[in-house]
Formats: structure tokens, C-alpha cells, sequence
């Protein structure tokens, strides 16, 4: 049978990511040396069908991928990436947890990530 982007999303040894452990709290993996290139396969897939979301982190823009209670996203745009070099280096593909309110769209300063912190004025769309 084969592998399910959740089955793949399941096994993967996702590992905490320390450097935003107080300000941005998520978790990644490696595409070669955690074996999930085709996890990192079926998101680029599931961008490239149009479901991603346009968010921005601070001044970044991104591509994000909400499966479950997660939202999912790599550091380059997904239209470049490029399997060549997926093949000899590592991709860092991160995910974290969802907030269900607007968080998970517009980051805006004083908002830590941390749900307590969370500023009170809704931020601008």
C-alpha cells in the first residue's frame, strides 16, 4: 500500500526547533538524513496543485500547507525547488501548531508564538 501524507506526516521524527523554542515555537525535520523526501514530495505536490496559503512571517512572504492541526513550510519557494540538490543536501521542512484564529496568517509584532502573548488588537489583513 502506498504511503499517505499522513502516514508519511505520522512517522516522520519530527524534533523541536530550539533556536525559536521562546519566540516561535515549531518543529522540523530533514529530507535526506530523517528519510521524508517523499513526505517533503507530497507537500510540494499539494503547492504546486494550488492548495498552499500566502502568508506572511513578519516582512517574509511564504507558502503555507494546513493538514490537521499544523501548517506546513519550507524556507525557499516551493516553485523553486529543486530536486537536485534535495538529492545531496537537506531541505528543513518545518510545521507548527495551529492557533485557530489569526495567528496563523499574519504574524505581528509582540506576538511570540506563545498564545498568552498574543497582542491584543486583531491583526491588519
Amino acid at each position: 500500500m502506498p504511503n499517505t501524507l499522513v502516514d508519511l506526516i505520522e512517522r516522520a521524527p519530527w524534533r523541536e526547533a530550539v533556536t525559536y523554542r521562546e519566540t516561535w515555537p515549531h518543529e522540523y525535520v530533514l529530507t535526506s538524513k530523517d528519510n521524508c523526501a517523499d513526505l517533503l514530495a507530497l507537500i510540494v505536490e499539494r503547492w504546486k496543485a494550488g492548495e498552499g496559503v500566502s502568508c506572511r512571517f513578519f516582512n517574509m512572504e511564504n507558502t503555507y500547507l494546513f493538514i490537521g492541526e499544523h501548517k506546513y513550510w519550507i524556507m525557499v519557494p516551493y516553485d523553486e525547488f529543486d530536486w537536485d540538490v534535495a538529492r545531496v543536501e537537506d531541505y528543513v521542512l518545518n510545521r507548527a501548531r495551529l492557533y485557530r484564529d489569526r495567528r496563523d496568517f499574519v504574524i505581528q509584532p509582540g506576538d511570540t508564538g506563545m498564545r498568552e502573548d498574543y497582542p491584543v488588537e486583531a491583526a491588519g489583513v
